[in-house]
């Protein structure tokens, strides 16, 4: 029986990795900012975050970070913690926006990176394994930051984008795929020491993913077309950090992971987009064990 701590328990891979170490009879720590209980005696809920002092812990078999790399890296690195395996979900910002013609973009690739070789460097000190993935556009959960809160307007106007110059090519990852991967990188010690980019098992265009979101809803909703230039606008009246206007340049870029060594090196096989209204919807996703 392995003793696993899982930060981000409660987010869109957290919430899938749960039951899948509960399943697998590990003995899971996992960490919420507010009290939750669970019906499973293997599942254990720790109340705390990483700006504060965590519980004590003991000695760990395996350190899930399913939250932001920034916040975990520098966390580790001040934790008085041993664990000997270390797999962290990532982002592949880290090289998609490292030349963006947005600042905030520029500075969150730098962070990543930054992230990246502050945790290799304390997992090596350390004599942990580490491993991060790095996923490209992540759904499923209902709590992303990239669809599901266009499904919530939907909801709530009863219209939805339709984008069609948007053709750079998207690979979104299931969230559940991810805690797989997760699952299948701490088991197999060549994956440590590396990072994994890792998406969903279907490259499409941006305008097509939309209308695939679009279909998977339980209510009506008109297409609106929105043309580029008229979303550059929106983008750059709003001056709010992740809706700039260097999104819209992207709607023409292909970001996209190459599989190739996660496929050889742990089996990986997500899904592809084909998504339905759970996947919108945060109470469907969350399973405490």
């Amino acid at each position: 029986m392995a003793v696993v701590l899982v930060l981000g328990a409660s987010g869109a891979v957290g919430r899938f990795l749960l039951p899948r170490l509960v399943a697998a009879g590990d003995d899971v720590l996992a960490v919420s900012r507010t009290p939750r209980t669970s019906a499973s005696a293997r599942l254990h809920w720790l109340q705390g975050d990483l700006g504060h002092a965590l519980p004590a812990l003991p000695p760990l078999d395996v350190l899930y970070s399913c939250g932001p790399l920034d916040a975990f890296a520098h966390w580790y690195a001040r934790a008085p913690l041993q664990a000997r395996r270390i797999v962290a979900i990532g982002s592949m910002s880290i090289d998609s926006k490292q030349a963006s013609t947005d600042a905030h973009e520029r500075a969150l690739a730098a962070r990543l990176r930054d992230a990246e070789r502050t945790l290799a460097a304390t997992a090596d000190a350390r004599g942990g394994a580490w491993t991060v993935l790095r996923p490209t556009l992540i759904y499923g959960a209902g709590v992303d930051q990239s669809l599901t809160p266009l499904v919530h307007r939907a909801r709530r106007w009863r219209i939805f984008p339709r984008i069609a110059g948007a053709r750079g090519l998207r690979q979104p990852v299931h969230a559940d795929d991810l805690a797989a991967a997760c699952v299948a990188v701490a088991a197999r010690a060549r994956c440590a020491g590396r990072p994994y980019a890792v998406g969903g098992g279907e490259r499409l265009a941006f305008a097509t993913m939309l209308e695939r979101v679009r279909a998977s809803l339980p209510f009506r909703t008109v297409p609106v077309p929105l043309p580029l230039r008229a979303l550059r606008g929106v983008l750059a009246m709003t001056g709010r950090a992740g809706l700039s206007p260097a999104l819209v340049d992207r709607l023409g870029v292909d970001l996209v992971a190459d599989l190739g060594d996660a496929q050889a090196d742990f089996d990986f096989a997500p899904r592809p987009f084909r998504p339905d209204a759970t996947c919108w919807d945060a109470t469907a996703s969350f399973r405490q064990d």
